[in-house]
């Protein structure tokens, strides 16, 4: 069980290629353009949804934050739906692969912070230096609200990278666990599969939590900037 604990966050690959683009676009078909005058019970409870989503997000916008809506739809489905495919047995979690994460979170982050300093640059310096600072205090406040800004897109990717890997960590251990208590004591083995069920509802709330969590942060650096 030790030797395969890491294997489900290999990239898998056939026939000596690494199939992860295939993965990442096949979220993409669980969402699909209405095509009717009347659409189905699935298509509009997800326009529903994606109205209700985009309605909490955009309140706090101007005009030009909410040119990024799309954007931001589109980001919490896919880390949304990308989480939730691989909770399903022997399937692969794009999300618990740090670069990838790095990979959404540093063009969102970099696009959000040179809006600021494009529109609003006064205000964008004025963050580094809080209002009323001592002299002696500024050449280190500086350098700490750089650093501050600069660890923005790496708190995104590890945040999400490392509750998605702990959650797929810690179910394949007691699924381990249940499987080799079944014939040792079949007690303890219906408990820690009864504890098994309830950590995969907690972590199907965990897979939707975090892509909320992912866009609201990225919708909140954005609204700072613009």
């Amino acid at each position: 069980m030790n030797e395969n604990l890491f294997a489900s966050f290999m990239t898998p690959t056939m026939l000596g290629l690494p199939i992860v683009i295939l993965i990442i676009m096949f979220p993409t078909i669980l969402f699909p353009k209405p095509k009717r005058l009347i659409n189905n019970r699935i298509i509009t409870f997800q326009q529903w949804l994606i109205k209700l989503i985009l309605k909490q997000m955009m309140t706090i916008h101007s005009t030009k934050g909410r040119a990024w809506s799309l954007m931001l739809i589109t980001l919490i489905l896919f880390i949304g739906s990308t989480n939730l495919l691989g909770l399903l047995p022997h399937s692969f979690t794009p999300t618990t692969q740090l670069s990838m994460n790095l990979g959404m979170a540093i063009p969102l982050w970099a696009g959000a912070v040179m809006l600021g300093f494009r529109h609003k640059t006064k205000m964008s310096l004025a963050h580094f230096l809080p209002q009323g600072t001592p002299m002696l205090l500024i050449p280190m406040l500086v350098i700490i609200e750089t650093i501050s800004l600069f660890i923005q897109p790496m708190a995104l990717a590890v945040r999400l990278t490392a509750n998605i890997t702990a959650g797929h960590l810690l179910m394949h251990l007691i699924g381990g666990a249940t499987s080799a208590l079944f014939s040792i004591s079949t007690p303890a083995a219906l408990t820690t599969f009864i504890i098994l069920l309830l950590l995969t509802i907690l972590e199907f709330a965990v897979a939707l939590i975090q892509a909320y969590v992912f866009t609201l942060l990225v919708s909140l650096y954005l609204h700072d900037n613009t």
